[in-house]
């Protein structure tokens, strides 16, 4: 008897298990007004609505499919970010 659940269950493959999927991660908004964001030149900042530690969106285009907390790779190139998932969407059954 199988005892794996859907959940658990791998994939079957298919053509399209193996195509990339480019995931946009959104750490924040600005608003700049426009005569400020037409004075924007290289070395100018500007100041998004979060903070570092708050929490990131995950998109695949304009869908959200998760919230994480960004991270600093370890043992990888100096600097790397990485997100580490705290919530996963149900794309299954959206609400």
């Amino acid at each position: 008897m199988d005892d794996q659940t859907e959940a658990t269950r791998p994939e079957t493959a298919t053509p399209f298990t193996s195509v990339p999927i480019e995931i946009t991660v959104s750490v924040g908004r600005a608003r700049p007004l426009v005569r400020d964001l037409l004075k924007l030149g290289e070395g100018s900042v500007l100041t998004l609505d979060k903070r570092l530690e708050d929490p990131v969106e995950l998109y695949v285009g304009d869908r959200l499919i998760g919230i994480g907390a960004l991270e600093v790779l370890e043992g990888g190139e100096n600097g790397q970010l990485a997100v580490r998932l705290t919530e996963v969407v149900d794309l299954k059954n959206p609400s």
